[in-house]
Formats: structure tokens, C-alpha cells, sequence
């Protein structure tokens, strides 16, 4: 988590798409530049569906280091700014924003936080892992928090879990990867009489927030000063029902 409790999110980057045309006379350098981006293609879809037939496995916490070295990036594009009318009386908005200078957020780098470090802020011994293979290579993965005492997202229930940190690869984004995770997620806070599952995120993760969104979930509560270090950022707590 980051700066007290964050749950990552899974920039979704665009795919871009290169057309080339050529004579139909194959000839010379024209012929081999064809046959070049045909193979490149070719690796391409042959990736694709290496991706789509990832299984979702859960594994030990000992795992925990090898899954920290899926990163967890994603470039900042724009933001949600949060609007309020009337002193707030008159609703609350998130307007999305573009910004004249994107950035990089990269969780893991920041002091203190990063899979390895979990254990010595937490009892993580009723938290668990899941992880999206294909090909043999973990290629995503995600981390639930249950029990655990001193853990405020969990309000000392035993009837709520948290989606503690979300990630894929960034060339394996954009494929579903991410929705075969949060089903994971659901099914086992199921399994453990869960009721609620909670996630974290802030207004600067906008792929993260519309994730969320498409996998049904709702804005629980929005806290616009959660994080003293990071004053430019609003917590968003998103809320499915098991």
C-alpha cells in the first residue's frame, strides 16, 4: 500500500496500429520490409493469445518478492479534479483532466511500500495471492487483506476484505488480464464470509478508477486530504457487494 493504504490499479495502454502499403510487384527491399512486418505481426497475435489463455492460481505468501517484480507503473495522463457545488451541499463531481505534463507513478518506489515490505507493517498471515500465468511466466497478480489487526480499510470486520494491490505486466495490459483477477479476488473473499470487498485508489489512477467502475463496483468515499505527503491526491475507496 501506498502512503498508509493504497490499492494499485492497471493502466490500460492503446494499441497502436501500423499499415503499410506496397506495390504488389515483391521485389527488392519492398518484399523483405513486407515480410518483416508480417512476422512482426505474426509475434504479435501469437502473444495475444498467450494472453488470453493466462490461468489465475493462487499461491503462498512466500511468493511475495518474485510477484514484486511485476511492475506496477503506469503513466499519468490526466486526473480527476473533484468539483464541489454549493460547499459540497449541491453534489460532488470528478471531472477528468488532461495534463500538459504527464508522469510516471511507480508505487513500489516509493519509501517503505513494495510486496517485500508488507510483513513488517501487518500480520499478513490471513492475506492472500493470486497470480495470472501464461506460459509458464507470472505475468500478473493480486493481493487481498483479511483479518488483519490495525488495518483501518478493514474497520475490524471479519465481513470485509480488500483488494490490497493490483498489477499486470505493461505488456500484458489491456487484455482482460486484470478482470480475471478481480474475479479471483471476489471468489476468494467468498470463500472467506466475506460480504464487502474494498479497493483503493486515488484521482490520478483515472484507468484505475474506470476499472473499477466496469467491474461493477461503487464509490464508497472520497477523502481529499488522506495523504499529508501527497496533498495533490484524493483517496477513492471503491465498494463491491459478495
Amino acid at each position: 500500500m501506498v502512503g498508509g493504504e493504497k490499492t494499485r490499479g492497471t493502466f490500460l495502454p492503446a494499441l497502436i496500429r501500423v499499415d503499410i502499403i506496397t506495390d504488389a510487384v515483391d521485389v527488392g527491399p519492398i518484399a523483405e520490409i513486407r515480410d518483416l512486418v508480417q512476422g512482426l505481426m505474426a509475434n504479435v497475435r501469437q502473444k495475444r493469445i498467450m494472453t488470453f489463455d493466462c490461468k489465475i492460481v493462487e499461491e503462498p505468501l512466500s511468493i511475495l518478492e518474485a510477484y514484486g517484480e511485476i511492475p506496477i507503473r503506469y503513466d499519468v495522463l490526466s486526473v480527476f479534479d473533484v468539483q464541489l457545488q454549493d460547499s459540497g451541499l449541491g453534489g460532488i463531481s470528478l471531472v477528468e483532466r488532461k495534463l500538459d505534463a504527464p508522469f510516471t507513478k511507480d508505487y513500489d518506489a516509493l519509501k517503505g511500500e513494495g510486496p517485500t515490505r508488507w510483513a513488517s507493517k501487518w500480520n499478513i498471515a490471513n492475506w492472500g495471492v493470486m497470480s495470472a500465468v501464461t506460459a509458464g511466466r507470472r505475468v500478473g497478480g493480486c493481493v487481498l487483506a483479511y483479518k488483519t489487526a490495525g488495518l483501518e480499510m478493514l474497520e475490524g470486520r471479519d465481513d470485509i476484505a480488500v483488494l490490497w494491490d493490483i498489477r499486470v505486466h505493461p505488456r500484458h495490459r489491456g487484455h482482460g488480464i486484470g478482470s480475471k483477477l478481480f474475479t479471483a479476488a471476489t471468489e476468494w473473499a467468498e470463500k472467506q464470509g466475506c460480504r464487502i470487498l474494498l479497493a483503493e485508489t486515488q484521482n490520478i489512477n483515472v484507468p484505475a478508477c474506470r476499472f473499477y467502475a466496469a467491474q461493477g463496483c461503487i464509490l464508497r468515499s472520497m477523502d481529499r486530504f488522506a495523504y499529508a505527503e501527497l496533498p495533490d491526491e484524493t483517496q477513492l475507496i471503491w465498494l463491491t457487494t459478495l
